[in-house]
């Protein structure tokens, strides 16, 4: 397998553990199309007739799993980091974190076939430094998914706002919209979802491209002087915002990247995970292509005038309707990224017992404790920082790069770290590792404490940063 990491050069001792680290995946009894029959998952655990059977998804549902947990609420903040940065610096930093997370997605499935007993970024962290690494990446990933759902919850506010020009409190909406997402996360697998994950891909780019046609088809943007009143579109080759605006637009963008994390567990209940290279060239190579036609087509048509979520661009009518649209997929966000804290503290629990698979009533008390606990919090975080554009910067800042960057630079120091001991195994190519992998390192460090910075006064500046606020957010009223 040409993603497998070669063991000519492992010690007698490491090869010895690379062959414990992968004996539960040598007991897989893989059928010709790749799906599994009786096995003892290296994961879940026995897998057959009686059991809760996890690894049920193909490679092209993974592509949508892939798509989805990237295309979603960080599409809508690129055309405002495009008019803060400018149009150069935005394509410059866009095509930067495109090519970094597409490396580090690929290194979650080449360290996934060499360990297959992780199930997620704590479990990586476990292997590779011990207990409290794992913490770190577990914290920081449970953080980042419950985050990522509370803006996700925040947009779903904004949309019923639209949809019902601002009919009740916005701090309801919320609420509400943690209510309904609640009983679809509830659901234990992801092949469950899948039917949810296709329909969630096609609401978002529907109503992404909605607005987009809407805003190169008008005369003007609608948030610029109303006509005849004359006005500057703002378009700029290159920005002037001050250091804090400049690192939380920044955040914006590498945030629309950061689903990373959430492929390993995608690929752990993939039929067969040899497939999940594939899945992640096709996946990343359509959200790159579709991000950069957004972000670029709405700043050069909107300029100044874009809003944040960008589906408000167009006016209130196509507002009201690309949100109508889009409300499928948000709530898809915010199902996803509460399925996937609640499934890593639920694998945590229960691993190892007889009630990780199999539905005992243990069984769902643990699963339905985990996703109540993981909703309830995701909700206090849309109440208390109700800012869209300042709290998806803070997502990107904060925990994101290091289970997005930090993370997946260590996988391939780790798998590699023989280069620092052997002089034979220092070729040219591991070389190039070792300084791409070290810079990932950097720039991850740099964007967690400058891009945390930026957020967070970015927040403070803001005029709707009063939590559990009644006030309408979608400038519907």
């Amino acid at each position: 397998m040409v993603f497998r990491r070669s063991t000519d050069s492992l010690s007698r001792a490491e090869k010895a553990a690379l062959k414990r680290d992968t004996a539960a995946a040598d007991k897989v009894k893989l059928t010709e199309d790749g799906a599994s029959a009786d096995e003892v998952d290296g994961v879940f655990g026995e897998q057959g007739e009686g059991t809760v059977n996890y690894r049920s998804v193909g490679w092209k549902t993974t592509v949508v799993f892939l798509i989805k947990s990237q295309i979603g609420i960080g599409v809508l903040g690129l055309p405002s980091a495009f008019a803060t940065l400018g149009l150069v610096p935005g394509i410059l930093v866009f095509f930067f974190f495109a090519v970094a997370t597409m490396y580090t997605d690929l290194e979650i499935g080449w360290f996934k076939l060499n360990h297959p007993q992780v199930y997620s970024i704590s479990d990586c962290g476990t292997l590779m430094f011990g207990p409290w690494c794992g913490e770190l990446f577990g914290v920081a990933y449970w953080l980042f998914c419950t985050f990522t759902c509370g803006s996700a919850l925040l947009t779903i506010s904004t949309a019923f706002n639209a949809l019902s020009l601002h009919a009740i409190c916005t701090a309801a909406w919320v609420a509400i919209a943690a209510v309904i997402a609640f009983p679809f996360a509830s659901l234990r697998t992801f092949g469950n979802l899948k039917w949810l994950g296709y329909v969630a891909v096609v609401s978002i780019l529907v109503s992404i491209f909605t607005v987009v046609i809407a805003v190169g088809l008008a005369d003007r943007p609608a948030l610029a002087p109303p006509a005849p009143e004359p006005f500057d579109l703002g378009v700029r080759a290159f920005g002037n915002p001050s250091f804090a605006d400049g690192m939380s637009a920044v955040s914006s963008v590498f945030f629309a990247f950061t689903g990373t994390s959430s492929f390993l567990p995608i690929a752990s209940e993939m039929r067969n995970p040899r497939d999940y290279p594939k899945a992640v060239l096709t996946g990343q190579s359509f959200v790159t292509l579709i991000y950069f036609i957004v972000a670029v087509t709405v700043y050069c048509t909107a300029g100044i005038y874009v809003a944040s979520p960008a589906l408000g661009t167009a006016g209130t009518l196509i507002k009201r309707i690309a949100f109508g649209i889009s409300l499928p997929g948000i709530i898809f966000t915010a199902i996803m990224y509460t399925h996937l804290p609640a499934k890593l503290i639920f694998v945590r629990v229960l691993r190892g017992s007889h009630h990780l698979n199999h539905s005992t009533p243990q069984h769902w008390m643990v699963w339905l404790s985990c996703t109540f606990g993981c909703i309830t919090f995701s909700y206090i975080i849309a109440s208390a920082i109700p800012v869209f554009g300042g709290l998806v910067g803070l997502i990107g800042a904060l925990p994101a790069p290091i289970i997005t960057l930090h993370a997946e630079a260590l996988m391939w120091l780790y798998d590699n770290k023989q280069f620092f001991s052997a002089p034979e195994f220092r070729t040219r190519r591991r070389w190039c590792g070792v300084v791409l992998n070290i810079g990932l390192l950097v720039v991850a460090t740099f964007l967690t404490v400058a891009g945390t910075y930026g957020s967070i006064v970015s927040i403070i500046n803001s005029e709707q940063s009063s939590p559990w606020t009644c006030a309408d957010n979608s400038g519907s009223s």
